[in-house]
């Protein structure tokens, strides 16, 4: 194991900062919404973002364990968010996409 770089310490904390749902929470909201009307009923982990499956496994790590995979998705977790954040269009698909990824934006 190496230890964190700064780069890679603060981007755990910002990761950090913009997921505020838990992993427990991520996953029972990935397979409720994939149970909607637009899944697909074959099998419970088709369809499922990779995204949102990546941060719950990313939340169950130690920061000394990150990979150079996990600092990208950590990376794309928080452009995605803070991409959205401020959208102009504040409606359910919004929050959905967002939960997706594990931010709750109606979260206090």
């Amino acid at each position: 194991m190496t230890e964190p770089t700064p780069d890679t310490e603060l981007l755990w904390e910002e990761f950090h900062q913009v997921v505020n749902m838990t992993s427990d929470e991520i996953r029972t909201w990935l397979l409720t919404d994939a149970s909607g009307e637009d899944a697909l009923p074959a099998d419970p982990g088709m369809g499922l973002p990779e995204l949102g499956i990546r941060v719950v496994d990313l939340l169950r790590k130690r920061k000394a364990d990150l990979t150079g995979d996990d600092t990208e998705v950590m990376r794309k977790v928080v452009e995605f968010v803070e991409d959205r954040a401020d959208a102009p269009e504040q409606d359910d698909r919004w929050r959905r996409s967002l939960m997706s990824v594990g931010h709750d934006p109606l979260k206090p």
